[in-house]
């Protein structure tokens, strides 16, 4: 059995959960979010809990029950608490702003580059002077779309192994390289 797959989804009592053709919508107070998923599992709904059950051990089956149950499980804790992702940018003069919805990063190039997000996502930034560094806190219900814009920011300049400046994950450890002179 899957062991991610047979645990139990605990639904607050403030979302509601809808079933119809393979098609699963969640709403709740931050809002409603639907996915697809395999018309072979089953769903089951009782007393604020949700099991997913696949009706036998074939491999197309078994691959999609624990896939079927983290998708509501994020689907569940997006729509009551929403999902955020936090970047840092690291070097002098490396900043970033919000313009309307869409943020505004200058980050060494010759001009600035301008992100702007779908709209179940929103940015947030929060600026420290004494550290200089630039905090961007990537917020939504919908996991991957955060996840992805947060990838889509990190992208504009990755983290340069040798001085160590660029955007990267809050938490993120990059290790610095030695240089041409460390080697000698």
């Amino acid at each position: 059995m899957s062991r991610i797959g047979i645990k139990p989804i605990s639904v607050p009592g403030n979302v509601t959960i809808t079933v119809d053709k393979g098609t699963v919508v969640v709403k709740g107070p931050k809002g409603e979010l639907s996915n697809k998923i395999s018309s072979s599992l089953s769903v089951k709904q009782e007393d604020g809990t949700l099991t997913i059950e696949r009706p036998d051990n074939d491999r197309h089956n078994r691959s999609q029950h624990g896939l079927a149950r983290t998708l509501i499980d994020n689907m569940v804790q997006g729509v009551t608490n929403g999902h955020s992702k936090a970047l840092e940018i690291h070097g002098i003069g490396y900043r970033a702003q919000l313009e309307g919805k869409a943020i505004v990063l200058n980050v060494g190039f010759s001009h600035p580059i301008k992100i702007t997000p779908p709209d179940s996502v929103n940015f947030e930034i929060k600026a420290e002077d004494k550290s200089r560094i630039t905090t961007i806190v990537v917020s939504g219900i919908d996991k991957a779309a955060v996840g992805q814009v947060a990838a889509d920011v990190r992208k504009t300049r990755k983290p340069d192994p040798y001085k160590g400046k660029g955007v990267r994950y809050q938490g993120e450890v990059v290790k610095l390289r030695p240089g041409k002179r460390a080697g000698k």
